[in-house]
């Protein structure tokens, strides 16, 4: 594409596109928190088996390995129109369920696919932005995730009143992703995945990235990956269980917490791509990683409501933003051919151990001391993380993708 107008004016449509896919997951894992304690009263569950739950669903995003990496291979469109039809699918078959061990294996398909559309989104908006638009690209899409968020805190409420009850989330999460998935014919190839020789697409073994200079960066990455996964899979998925059971606010009052918190963070979530472009990707992942912690800390030791709130928006705010601050630098630092590849290790496959297990510790953890000590304690893995970003992470605000991969 040589005209500079066609060129912005697909952009534009790229951006949207991709901002409307990555909508759901958002969408998703915050309906997830909002009907744990439907789900609990529906199925007859204990506090441990809402963490065994919630692990188990996030299972699928260390599976969605598996199905990230063939990117590299088959290309990025082929895999995001795969990932949107799947979760139509799966999303809408979690409404129909009769036992929570269904529900709970077709919310893991669910999470396959969705991190792979997240992941494919992201590294789209890597290889068709140019430098100086490449960090606001890719937080515009992780705040589309927010935006989903904020709608499902918002509506989760009057579906409950539905006939149908919680089921109704996920009937009504499935109509946009039906149009979407027909307006998919409408995007290219990257240019940058067109570009690759037919011998950098053959398929590679699973542990070729170790073979090759970016070993020792997959595995950094893939540690502040599952530290940061640590405070922020548990600082909002169970806030309300702490709030309703612990504080004794009811269901509709923590709703409205949680929903006016979101609505209050997405002005700042949707700038954080900007902040990335302006000030450079480790100082505004600084501003995000501590703001992370300190929320999650706040939203698990207060009792008074006001500084309950307080903290509510700024976990909400940074669970969302430490995602586009990391999916800069695991696409910027990666070449084209292991791009995809990368992301795969670093984030679904060794970071999301950390992803899978804190639900899980937490909730054993929260049947003996409670929800709010138990989900406090993690606020540690955002700080360490900040640590080895600035140790091991190099800057590459704008530069081409060509050169921040040699760093």
């Amino acid at each position: 594409m040589t005209d500079p107008h066609e060129a912005r004016a697909y952009r534009r449509k790229l951006l949207f596109f991709l901002g409307v896919a990555t909508f759901f997951e958002g969408f998703d894992q915050m309906a997830l928190a909002q009907l744990l304690p439907s789900l609990q009263r529906d199925f007859e569950l204990e506090d441990w088996h809402l963490g065994a739950l919630v692990a188990f669903v996030n299972v699928g995003t260390v599976i969605a390995y598996v199905l990230v990496r063939q990117a590299d291979r088959v290309g990025r469109k082929p895999l995001l129109n795969i990932t949107i039809v799947g979760y139509a699918i799966t999303s809408f078959l979690s409404g129909l369920v009769p036992d929570p061990l269904s529900f709970a294996v077709l919310q893991l398909l669910s999470r396959v696919f969705l991190i792979g559309e997240w992941v494919v989104s992201t590294v789209y908006a890597a290889e068709e932005f140019p430098a100086n638009e490449r960090g606001f690209a890719i937080g515009l899409i992780n705040a589309f995730s927010s935006l989903g968020a904020v709608l499902c805190a918002g509506v989760v409420p009057l579906l409950l009143r539905a006939p149908w009850g919680w089921r109704t989330v996920y009937f009504v999460g499935t109509v946009p992703l039906i149009l979407l998935a027909l307006a998919r014919r409408s995007i290219r190839e990257t240019t940058r995945f067109s570009q690759l020789s037919a011998e950098e697409r053959r398929p590679t073994a699973i542990l070729r990235i170790f073979g090759t200079p970016y070993r020792r960066r997959v595995l950094q990455l893939a540690l502040i990956w599952g530290l940061t996964y640590l405070c922020t899979q548990t600082a909002v998925t169970f806030f309300k269980s702490r709030a309703v059971d612990e504080l004794h606010r009811s269901e509709g009052e923590v709703g409205t917490i949680i929903s006016v918190a979101a609505v209050l963070s997405m002005p700042l979530v949707f700038l954080i791509g900007r902040f990335f472009d302006r000030f450079g990707r480790r100082p505004t992942a600084t501003f995000v990683f501590l703001t992370t912690a300190l929320g999650c800390l706040g939203a698990y030791t207060t009792t008074e409501l006001p500084l309950l709130f307080v903290s509510a928006v700024l976990a909400v705010f940074g669970v969302s933003a430490v995602l586009p601050a990391l999916n800069a630098f695991n696409t910027e630092l990666f070449p084209t051919d292991l791009r995809a590849d990368a992301f795969a290790w670093s984030n679904n496959l060794l970071g999301r151990i950390g992803y899978v297990l804190s639900p899980l510790a937490v909730g054993a953890a929260a049947t003996h001391v409670g929800w709010g000590p138990s989900v406090a304690a993690t606020a540690l893995g955002p700080l360490i993380a900040l640590v080895l970003v600035w140790r091991w992470l190099p800057e590459t605000s704008g530069r081409e993708l060509e050169e921040t991969a040699k760093l």
